[in-house]
């Protein structure tokens, strides 16, 4: 057994198959749909919670893990033997999972290291992945989190949507600098840095995402990527169109359905495209 465990949420976008070999702890948000309460661990068949936004009387309400779940979660770990935990989560800026994490620890009284990742979905999903590798290989504590912030600098995280509805009606918008909220069809491209939303592109129609899209290839072919992960709210459509154009960049590319928490917020029609480099 590893003696250093990786601990999550399920903000990110992740392949199951990747949870369950490299033996990652994801930490369930919840979601409030009309008054029901679901976890969003229940919510990932493909279209499920997509569906019960589209039919929901009011947009739904997210919500961090209870402080007590994560401080479960971290002595269970060290009782089947891990020495250290790293915990990675979504950016402090986005949700208060990160704080609960932080207070778990405390109350756990295990070795925990608590990260914010700064970003969230597969950018998040990076930096979780390689440090389970690096765990598994039987690497140190200050290497495995070395090479998180490694991943963290060498990542970006780009998001398009295709109305700002969700984020007013979230209360992310104010987050979203220089954008006025009574523009809300417009279709707009956001880079996350610093923890951020800074929004670089608006338009109309879905060229607005296309060019985009063929200005960050360009930028990307002078550098050496990784690999690149395509997140969508809706159908896949647009995110297949885009890993085709992707390719050129001679990268693994992986498309997946994004999670509750991060539909609820960015409305249907949204995609991210999230790069990690060499």
């Amino acid at each position: 057994m590893s003696k250093i465990k990786i601990v999550t949420d399920s903000s990110l976008t992740i392949e199951p198959e990747l949870i369950t070999k490299y033996d990652i702890t994801v930490i369930p948000l919840s979601v409030m749909i009309d008054g029901v309460v679901y976890s969003d661990n229940d919510l990932k068949e493909e279209g499920k919670f997509l569906n019960m936004m589209r039919h929901s009387r009011d947009l739904p309400k997210t919500s961090q893990p209870p402080v007590g779940i994560f401080a479960e979660a971290y002595e269970k770990l060290m009782k089947e033997g891990a020495e250290h935990i790293v915990s990675i989560h979504i950016a402090h800026t986005l949700s208060g999972t990160v704080e609960a994490a932080r207070q778990g620890a405390n109350l756990s009284g295990a070795n925990v290291t608590v990260i914010d990742s700064t970003f969230t979905d597969q950018c998040q999903t990076f930096q979780v992945v390689q440090a389970a590798k690096l765990a598994q290989e039987g690497a140190s504590l200050s290497e495995v989190v070395a090479k998180i912030e490694e991943v963290r600098k060498k990542s970006e995280l780009f998001i398009g949507v295709s109305t700002l509805e969700n984020l007013v009606k979230g209360g992310r918008i104010g987050r979203v600098t220089g954008l006025l909220s009574s523009l809300l069809n417009i279709k707009v491209v956001m880079e996350m840095a610093h923890s951020e939303l800074n929004p670089i592109v608006k338009g109309r129609g879905l060229k607005t995402f296309n060019k985009w899209l063929d200005g960050f290839i360009e930028t990307a072919k002078n550098k050496k990527v990784a690999e690149i992960g395509i997140s969508y709210c809706g159908t896949a459509d647009m995110a297949n169109g885009f890993k085709e154009k992707l390719e050129v960049l001679g990268a693994p590319i992986t498309v997946l359905e994004t999670g509750s928490i991060i539909q609820t917020h960015t409305g249907e029609n949204a995609f991210a495209v999230m790069v990690r480099y060499e």
